[in-house]
């Protein structure tokens, strides 16, 4: 049984489907054009939306076309009164999940609701799929706009399907946590909880208790039963951060914990059964730790069974910006801004900058910036001038290949200088630091362009 809205703005065609589909115990509503429609499905929830394309005031394309933009997540029929090829394929591309020829062939009518409604189901799950990556913050904290990360969210939504223990490495601050919880909102146990572990931060002699939990008496100061991080988490995402750091006691109990899919408390022996999804983090080469016996082999072989790289900062250059942005609303506690928010200028500084930190030294250098402008846009490249407080210098894009035939080396000065000027609004001390140079340097080449 289901609940269908109808929408034509012929009685007769209404009453026959309604006839129709009340024989299967639909349940059955009617609109005699696509704004009445449209009103009723912001009112109420139907599992399916049978149209007629051609209709005074709001035809069933642009029914479609709303329905899709407001995400209300309803397969919708179209009614066409031509059964050709032609009539079918424009019904399709427009978003229809199927059409129906007048006059109804009863057997077609239900065939078609039935496998609309199919589809509707795997609509809806896909609409609440957003919805949670939406509200998990997941979309505002990574941008997938470069190559490479668009490879490493590929692969989070493919693993996501499964429960497999996922490795993430790379180097500190690229947001691989970010991932892991990207991961976590993407699968079946976005409903349950995430719990992150960073291992660097528990004490050797505290971390078995800290995962697994204890009994009480297990040691000096255990006065009641305590649950680990492992049981906290079940049903839901482990995620261990810096996994590299486990002490080998540690590692043992994870392998065990992993194989057996259940583990016992510290000073216990009743087992606890785990059903969870462990995600794992580390900055440094677990394979390296292998070779020189700081790491079990065995333990590397069950965490690495679905590996992910996220690469640096410095290699997906195309996300500095609009990560930058991202940071700068987040610090600036705004949700949109219509003029300017970085000038050519700072976007050079930022773009050119090596950003050994990653992701989290951006993230840093944005807020840095939002509390010393007091919130106020754009960020120039004055702005920016710490970057080069501890000497790192920008980088340039790619090296420089002198021509055979040679240069106009005055030309190509005087156009470098005039750029830079251009892009720091006519600031030498933000221009000078565009060229890697010295205010009284860049001053000196500016008389030389000026030709004093």
């Amino acid at each position: 049984m289901a609940n269908i809205l109808i929408v034509d703005d012929e009685d007769r065609i209404r009453s026959i489907l309604r006839i129709l589909l009340e024989s299967r115990q639909h349940l059955i509503d009617e609109a005699e054009n696509g704004i009445t429609a449209l009103e009723k499905l912001e009112d109420n929830k139907f599992d399916l939306v049978i149209s007629d394309i051609r209709m005074d005031g709001m035809g069933g394309k642009e029914l479609l076309s709303e329905i899709n933009e407001r995400e209300i997540g309803c397969p919708v029929i179209f009614i066409t009164a031509y059964a050709s090829v032609e009539s079918s394929i424009d019904a399709l591309r427009l978003g229809a999940v199927d059409y129906l020829v007048k006059p109804f062939d009863e057997d077609q009518v239900h065939i078609a609701v039935e496998r609309a409604l199919g589809f509707g189901r795997i609509i809806s799950e896909n609409v609440i799929l957003q919805k949670r990556l939406k509200d998990s913050g997941a979309q505002d904290n990574i941008i997938f706009v470069s190559k490479a990360m668009k490879k490493v969210e590929e692969l989070s939504l493919k693993v996501a399907k499964s429960d497999a223990t996922v490795l993430i490495t790379g180097e500190s601050g690229v947001g691989k946590e970010v991932v892991a919880r990207f991961i976590h909102a993407s699968s079946q146990r976005t409903k349950n909880r995430f719990v992150p572990v960073n291992c660097a931060a528990i004490s050797p002699s505290l971390m078995e208790s800290e995962l697994f939990g204890y009994e009480k008496g297990a040691f000096t100061g255990a006065s009641n039963r305590t649950e680990g991080k492992f049981e906290f988490a079940n049903n839901g995402t482990l995620f261990l951060d810096e996994v590299g750091d486990l002490p080998h006691g540690a590692q043992a109990k994870l392998l065990r914990a992993i194989q057996e899919k259940a583990f016992s408390r510290v000073g216990g022996n009743k087992e606890v059964e785990l059903d969870i999804r462990l995600i794992c983090a580390t900055n440094q080469n677990l394979e390296q730790m292998v070779r020189e016996k700081k790491f079990r082999q065995d333990l590397f072989y069950r965490l690495a069974v679905f590996p992910i790289e996220v690469p640096p900062l410095r290699e997906r250059k195309e996300a500095i910006i609009p990560l930058s942005i991202d940071f700068i609303k987040k610090y600036g506690k705004m949700s949109d801004y219509d003029s300017e928010i970085i000038t050519g200028g700072g976007q050079n500084i930022l773009k050119g900058f090596a950003w050994p930190g990653n992701v989290r030294e951006l993230a840093n250098a944005m807020e840095r910036v939002m509390i010393l402008k007091s919130g106020k846009l754009p960020v120039t490249a004055d702005d920016l001038g710490f970057l080069n407080i501890d000497g790192t210098s920008v980088i340039l894009e790619g090296d420089f290949n002198l021509s055979p035939s040679g240069i106009d080396y005055d030309g190509l000065q005087k156009q470098i200088v005039l750029q830079a000027l251009e892009m720091a609004n006519d600031n030498k001390s933000s221009a000078a630091r565009l060229l890697g140079l010295s205010r009284a340097r860049f001053r000196t080449l500016v008389k030389l362009v000026d030709g004093e």
